[in-house]
């Protein structure tokens, strides 16, 4: 027995939950660091990047979940200690102005939890869904969880924009606290006996290390140049992560409530833009993967110069229709790699799913570390050297966008078979 649309959609809850609790410490937290508490930017980069610096250890979890067969036990404990971390970064935040190392060892500490929490949870998840749901189904089944995922950021960003004016450390800790407990709670509501109906994987071999799992799958061609792709492509995607936010305060004068909305509405343009291309792709049969890819990375090229030009002139009522339109591209970019993702992770090899899922993770988790602190410490370089608020964050958008134009441009060499409809890619068809 495989996975059904109803529990796709109960491990796109997860997923959600998942992406609730890490835009509350990747977007709120970040902007509360920077313009509230005056903090370089470079500290919240540097905090975010461990984060995902952690999750280098995706492909462990991804091989433990391949040689365990049950991979909920790691689901629900991740997302616990993903809820756990988070809490410890938003009293690490409430511990700033008052004691700065005793909040600075705590935010390391929260940090390091929270990147453990999404490797363990994240990737165990996409590789039940990779392991679990027939074939045919599968670019579907990745577009459904990642737009449930992008809902879930969104929601959580324009709720909390709301909740949080007037803004006080005690109002932040209760909001965190509880997105966490809820999340945690329908974690373990929608994984509850999943896997008992589903039916036993067939026999593999299976590596006898995780080293020899990680050499057997760098060794297929596909899956080596998919995680240059990977890493690449998601470097432009995360250099915008923890500045934009800022960019607002800082030039625009947004409210953390404004600033929080505006990460909302950016995430509720990722939606749009995953539906626009699930629409299309499945139900009307428009376009390749590779078309799509290319669209994706070209546009969010072009919103992120339409958002430098909003710095320059000032105009702040154009910042939120050119973010909107960044998180359009970027969700097109996005469901097209997913789908991609999900039908190369079961070719090649048997029995190597959760490793390839992590190996891929890593790439994303390295890449969206290196980007977000890069994007972060480029601007406090700049600011530093005394070029205007507005124009280095320019600087470093426009950079962004010259990485988005190489992506676009490797895409067309390593997308598989991009004569074919995106979604419909699947192993064995």
């Amino acid at each position: 027995m495989t996975l059904g649309w109803l529990s796709i959609v109960r491990l796109g809850l997860v997923q959600m939950c998942l992406g609730a609790i890490v835009v509350l410490t990747t977007s709120v937290l970040n902007r509360l660091m920077v313009v509230e508490l005056a903090l370089p930017a470079v500290l919240p980069g540097l905090l975010v990047a461990l984060h995902y610096g952690i999750q280098i250890t995706r492909p462990n979890w991804g091989f433990l979940s391949d040689i365990g067969g049950r991979r909920t036990r790691f689901i629900i404990g991740g997302m616990a200690v993903l809820g756990l971390g988070a809490v410890g970064a938003a009293l690490g935040v409430a511990l700033f102005d008052t004691a700065f190392a005793a909040a600075l060892i705590l935010s390391i500490l929260s940090y390091a939890l929270i990147g453990l929490g999404v490797g363990a949870s994240g990737t165990s998840l996409l590789a039940l869904l990779a392991t679990a749901t027939e074939p045919r189904r599968r670019a579907a089944a990745a577009t459904i969880t990642w737009l449930m995922m992008i809902a879930g950021i969104a929601l959580t960003a324009g709720g909390i924009g709301a909740l949080l004016d007037p803004y006080s450390p005690a109002l932040l800790l209760r909001i965190v606290a509880g997105v966490t407990l809820g999340a945690l709670v329908l974690t373990g509501l929608s994984t509850w006996g999943l896997e008992r109906h589903l039916a036993p994987p067939a026999p593999q071999a299976a590596p006898p290390s995780l080293i020899e799992g990680l050499r057997e799958v760098w060794a297929e061609a596909d899956a080596r140049a998919f995680t240059v792709f990977v890493f690449l492509s998601m470097i432009a995607y995360f250099m915008q992560e923890l500045i934009l936010e800022p960019y607002a305060g800082l030039v625009f004068g947004f409210t953390p409530g404004q600033s929080t909305t505006l990460s909302g509405a950016q995430n509720g343009g990722v939606f749009l833009g995953m539906l626009a291309v699930g629409v299309a792709a499945t139900g009307l049969r428009i376009g390749s993967l590779c078309a799509w890819v290319v669209a994706g990375c070209l546009g969010s090229a072009a919103s992120l110069a339409a958002i430098t030009l909003t710095g320059a002139t000032g105009s702040a009522a154009a910042l939120m229709p050119a973010v909107v339109a960044l998180g359009l591209f970027n969700g097109m970019f996005a469901v097209a790699a997913i789908g991609s993702m999900m039908a190369l992770a079961g070719q090649g090899r048997g029995a190597r799913e959760g490793t390839r899922m992590g190996l891929w993770g890593a790439a994303q988790a390295i890449a969206a570390g290196f980007g977000g602190l890069t994007g972060a410490a480029a601007v406090d370089l700049l600011r530093l050297i005394l070029v205007p608020d507005a124009s280095a964050f320019g600087l470093v958008f426009l950079a962004e966008a010259g990485l988005f134009i190489l992506a676009a441009l490797m895409a067309l060499r390593v997308i598989p078979d991009r004569r074919h409809v995106a979604v419909r890619i699947t192993p064995g068809e």
